[in-house]
């Protein structure tokens, strides 16, 4: 029965399109509607430049095949006016060229303009230079900011117009965002923040879209803002207004990684627990955040400390492949809720209590009614009689009857595949030995004065120390600090034993005195402003000190975050210190005095100059890089500040790119001139708080369910085909090294399913699945009865159908993919008492 509805269901709504013509979106105390017919808009985040233009039309099709009718996108403020009214909507950043994807697709859009986004971009989305405008005071009753906001919001509503892309002009865009999560930092702004409030909220008014606007995590949002909910679970949530809907914004898929922490995981049991309660309790729009993370392409990662990576655990993975079992079991919620759109939005509801946390909804509309059995007990199950007929519900689940007797779905009962991906070599190497790139190398060097003092191509020198991004204009990571000072044959601080001591915000420092280097060092464990402190050697005369600044991304949410410090903030010291040992005696063998003669540099000329000389040279672009001279012979390893390049032949097929950096240390890789974004494969995550096997009951965390201890962060970096040459060996890696490593072991892979396994109940369809065009080469095992186990080490249990291993063999050996009805009339009589289950794996 479940089997046959759910291939219904899947028949009626992946073929559904929506018209070209003007839509009238409104909104009631129950749901977003239509012209004029409530809704259940399932919608998935997918940001556009965390993808490539090649690869959204295959993100867009793979959330309308996973059930979602809805794409919901940010846009990217610093990414579109990086420089002040300057604007940029290319490449990826074309955004009406993916909202008209979303529309190809026949699938709506919710644009959250913001245009604070958070998002763990960097700067939260704004733009640099918007720090520098001066009296300006970011996200509060500021005329400066206001003023820009204004500007750059307005730009984007009237592209939008422009294409016609609301919904009331026949586009995709059903609902728009003003500003975002602002009142979880409201009473950072006073009542100034309150009137910012009311401001955006006439701001987004007065565009007269024709579609609602929403705020979300604001709980006084303005009427007629819809005020929403962002977190784990918002089945609790109710609007601040009656006549809102209720509406969920952000369903955290997963989470985000940062440079030295482990990888967090959310499992599907969780996630589809969370949406089918908050369906349970009356939510009408659910948005996934992710649907596909992607990632952080160029230096636009935020944090401090965000990985390139921005996988978040979502249902597409980085790469756009399906993460099974969390696509596929969502998939089917998904295409049931929209089953029972009719009676969600517009029948009566009433409730029975069971006690122990556990609870019957009744949804009834024109003679029908629907059903949610919910279980929140996090460790026992719960067996309750609805209308004489007895149902157990796992503990932390939902049970969903669409007819109120027959049980279709439970969010712990996962029915979908799991795949194990793998890295596949180059295949276009072609060569019987493992292909070694052959690399060329440039030295970058580190700056310094001249014989007549000066810094060449220096921006400006002061008597002070300036904060890093006021300086850049985040530009560049990079910023060198240089100053010199004088020591005379009769200066205290000689014949001590001296130490350079600097104050930084970076987060990363690297110390040149007198042309060498004498250290560097980086934040640690969220602490951003740290002490650097090394032992020096100073010459009689001229001194020089150069501290390269390094920032890692710049934060992106809190109460005015943007005000805070990056860069070498001071005190800069020079310390030298003296053990007078001649007062030992007097003062007892475990005390000593200290003489310290101490020389404040914070308020000496400084000299600033932005960036690398490979940065200023582009060696990172093909076009250019070869006007310069590359060694190819006695390749430094484990040196900092070295430029290597590469070349590289295209992988064949159609699975996604990647390059495997194992063996370098922290740097920036560009692929054919394109950004793929930050490395840091020297930075490995905690040895601690790893486990093999994780619970989905219980309320989650980021803590909750984690994996890699003691590995880096991030290893594979993906290279989107949008980014290749097809012609043979016309690709180039250039990597700049800022910490010193070892290319020879970096090399370009394939990611692909290389098997799948599943642990599926009777009475539904297993869907099996290889990708790229791989066939099923093999069953590994099969077993439809009672078997035991998990995947990678399932067993036959006691009962068991002889013929289903034959019968699953000759639906899927040489297929990319198969359906097996999951039943005794396909697979053959078990013999056991209890429901049967079917765990099968396959080779790919």
């Amino acid at each position: 029965m479940a089997s046959s509805i759910f291939l219904l269901i899947s028949a009626f709504f992946l073929f559904i399109t929506l018209p070209s013509f003007a839509l009238n979106v409104s909104h009631d105390g129950r749901a977003i509607t239509i012209d004029g017919e409530r809704r259940i808009l399932l919608s998935g985040s997918i940001h556009y430049p965390r993808s490539t233009p090649g690869m959204w039309p295959s993100l867009i099709k793979k959330a309308k095949e996973g059930g979602l009718n809805t794409i919901e996108t940010y846009v990217f403020w610093n990414a579109h006016e990086a420089q002040r009214r300057q604007y940029d909507f290319s490449g990826n950043l074309d955004l009406v060229r993916f909202l008209k994807t979303v529309q190809d697709e026949g699938l709506y859009a919710v644009l959250r303009i913001g245009p604070y986004v958070c998002a763990e971009w960097n700067y939260g989305g704004f733009p640099v230079w918007l720090h520098n405008i001066p009296g300006i005071k970011f996200r509060t009753k500021n005329d400066v900011f206001m003023n820009e906001m204004s500007n750059f919001t307005t730009v984007i509503v009237d592209m939008m117009k422009h294409e016609n892309l609301f919904a009331s002009q026949g586009g995709p865009i059903i609902i728009s965002q003003i500003e975002n999560e602002y009142g979880n930092v409201i009473g950072s702004y006073g009542n100034d923040g309150k009137e910012y409030v009311q401001w955006c909220a006439n701001l987004a008014q007065s565009y007269q879209t024709g579609v609602p606007w929403v705020m979300c995590q604001q709980s006084d949002a303005p009427s007629p803002m819809i005020n929403t909910c962002n977190g784990w679970y918002c089945d609790q949530f109710t609007p601040n207004n009656p006549n809102s809907p209720k509406m969920w914004t952000e369903n955290w898929t997963g989470w985000y990684k940062g440079w030295g922490l482990q990888d967090p995981h959310r499992t599907v049991e969780d996630l589809a627990y969370a949406v089918a309660r908050f369906f349970q309790y009356g939510g009408t729009f659910q948005n996934y955040y992710m649907y596909h993370g992607g990632t952080n392409f160029g230096r636009t990662s935020g944090g401090p400390y965000i990985t390139t990576s921005y996988d978040y655990d979502a249902p597409l993975d980085e790469y756009g492949n399906l993460n099974q079992p969390k696509w596929g079991h969502l998939k089917q919620l998904h295409l049931l809720l929209r089953s029972m759109e009719k009676v969600l939005t517009h029948g009566s509801v009433r409730s029975i209590e069971y006690g122990n946390m556990t609870t019957a909804t009744i949804y009834s509309y024109e003679g029908k009614s629907s059903c949610f059995f919910g279980n929140g007990n996090a460790e026992n199950d719960a067996t309750i009689n609805f209308e004489n007929t007895m149902y157990t519900v796992p503990a932390w689940s939902v049970s969903i009857l669409p007819d109120c007797f027959t049980e279709v779905y439970n969010t712990a009962k996962v029915n979908s595949q799991t795949s194990v991906m793998v890295k596949k070599g180059n295949a276009a190497d072609d060569f019987e030995e493992p292909y070694v790139l052959k690399w060329q190398w440039r030295d970058e060097g580190f700056e310094h004065s001249n014989k007549n003092g000066l810094v060449e191509d220096s921006l400006m020198t002061v008597e002070q120390l300036l904060e890093q991004k006021a300086v850049t204009n985040d530009t560049s990571d990079y910023l060198w600090y240089i100053t010199s000072f004088n020591v005379k044959n009769n200066d205290p601080i000689l014949g001590k034993d001296t130490t350079l001591q600097v104050n930084t915000a970076g987060h990363i420092i690297h110390a040149f005195v007198n042309g060498r280097h004498v250290g560097s060092q980086y934040a640690q464990n969220g602490k951003y402003n740290f002490t650097f402190e090394r032992k020096i050697k100073l010459n009689i005369g001229r001194n020089e000190i150069a501290l390269l600044s390094v920032t890692v991304g710049l934060p992106n949410y809190g109460g005015n975050f943007d005000l805070v410090q990056t860069g070498i903030s001071g005190p800069v010291n020079v310390v030298g210190r003296e053990r007078l040992d001649d007062l030992t005696q007097k003062l007892g063998d475990e005390k000593y005095i200290i003489q310290e003669v101490t020389k404040e540099l914070a308020f000496n000329k400084w000299t600033y100059k932005i960036g690398l000389r490979g940065e200023r040279q582009q060696l990172h672009d093909p076009v250019h890089s070869h006007r310069w001279r590359w060694f190819g012979d006695n390749l430094p390893t484990s040196k900092m500040f070295v430029w290597y390049k590469t070349t590289f032949k295209a992988p064949t097929g159609s699975d996604p790119v990647v390059v495997d950096l194992m063996g370098l240390g922290k740097g920036h890789a560009w692929v054919n001139g394109h950004s793929i974004g930050r490395y840091w494969l020297s930075y490995l995550a905690s040895e601690d708080g790893c486990s093999s096997t994780c619970d989905y009951r219980g309320t989650y965390s980021n803590s909750k369910c984690m994996t890699n201890c003691g590995k880096p962060s991030q290893r594979w970096y993906h290279v989107p085909r949008d980014f290749l040459n097809a012609d043979d060996n016309n690709n180039t890696l250039v990597v700049f090294e800022e910490f010193g490593g070892n290319p020879w072991n970096v090399k370009f892979q394939t990611v692909t399913v290389g098997s799948a396994c599943a642990n599926a109940y009777e009475g539904n369809t297993l869907e099996l699945s290889c990708q790229g065009g791989n066939v099923v080469s093999q069953i590994r095992f099969a077993s439809f009865g009672s078997p035991n186990g998990a995947c990678g080490s399932f067993g036959a249990g006691q009962c068991e159908s002889p013929s289903a291993l034959s019968t699953i063999q000759k639906a899927c050996i040489g297929k990319e993919r198969c359906s097996i009805d999951v039943s005794e009339s396909y697979l053959g009589p078990t013999g056991c008492k209890e429901t049967n289950r079917l765990a099968v794996e396959i080779i790919c």
